[in-house]
């Protein structure tokens, strides 16, 4: 006897949106649409105004298109020996400053994640109270200079080379690995530094790419470390070069003579901007999909 064929089977349908949730679905596509608009806009206004003529910046033409295409204010800047000083002092502090804080951080972060740490409370109480109290400027200023770091890397990079926030995220997430898998590594003989460099770096790409952003970011931004620790011009970064621009564009514009220095007066501040800000822009999309699994360290893990 032959078996009949059985009846396929109705298709279930999925669960149905609430009109709540259709709700939050639409409200939270606005309010995200917002967020880029809002932080895409001035970034747009920036580049145009780079790319435009001064006598429609003064006017206030300038929106989102450029207006009399120039780029006088490119050539007048790149022409300067002084911005690409500046420039490679800025790449060279973030490089060597990002990839100490990584270390240390790093360290620090895995020692404060093991519950079985004598002294554990006291090594992040230290930490939290860093957090919230410093020594002040004028204390800060006076040690650095004792110990011989003014004019110096050093100077930018020691004071920062910690950030107590970034410190208890990666506590956090070592915290939220497995302890078996540290465990059967110290069965098969590998010590301390063994773990940390086999078995738990490599699971730990996502965060230490996130970090990795968050730090080169912060210093490439920063400026006022070495405004304040470095009297050599050629030491400073690129951030006190705009730094410098904007605090004398008034009266640059007022005193220049040239015809160049004149038209490129308003536009300057913008194309330093842009020059300053493309190298973090290009690194983004690279770390990104690392950044994304980074930050959702509460999530739940399958």
């Amino acid at each position: 006897m032959i078996l009949g064929t059985r009846r396929d089977a109705p298709q279930t349908r999925g669960p149905v949106d609430s009109r709540g949730y259709r709700i939050f679905r639409v409200v939270n596509t606005v309010v995200l649409i917002g967020v880029v608009v809002v932080t895409l806009y001035p970034f747009l206004n920036i580049v145009a105004r780079s790319l435009s003529e001064e006598a429609y910046i003064i006017a206030g033409k300038v929106n989102l298109v450029p207006r009399g295409f120039d780029l006088t204010a490119y050539k007048l800047l790149m022409s300067d020996p002084m911005f690409w000083t500046n420039y490679r002092n800025t790449v060279v502090y973030t490089v060597v400053a990002t990839l100490i804080s990584i270390v240390l951080t790093t360290c620090y972060a895995y020692v404060l994640s093991k519950p079985q740490l004598k002294g554990r409370g006291v090594l992040v109480g230290i930490a939290l109270f860093t957090m919230f109290f410093s020594g002040g400027l004028i204390p800060n200023y006076v040690l650095v200079t004792s110990l011989g770091m003014k004019n110096t890397i050093w100077a930018v990079v020691i004071p920062n080379a910690i950030s107590v926030f970034n410190l208890l995220v990666m506590k956090a997430f070592f915290e939220s690995l497995p302890t078996e898998l540290e465990e059967a590594a110290a069965v098969d003989g590998l010590n301390t530094y063994g773990i940390l460099l086999r078995i738990v770096l490599p699971l730990s790409k996502a965060i230490i790419a996130t970090m990795v952003l968050f730090y080169a970011v912060s210093f490439w931004n920063s400026w006022f470390t070495a405004f304040l620790y470095f009297d050599r011009q050629d030491l400073l970064p690129v951030t006190v070069y705009l730094r410098n621009l904007i605090a004398g564009a008034t009266s640059a514009e007022s005193a220049a003579a040239d015809a160049d220095k004149v038209q490129a007066a308003a536009t300057l501040q913008a194309v330093t901007i842009v020059l300053t800000t493309l190298p973090i822009l290009a690194v983004y999309p690279f770390v990104q999909r690392y950044f994304v699994r980074g930050v959702m360290l509460g999530a739940v893990k399958g």
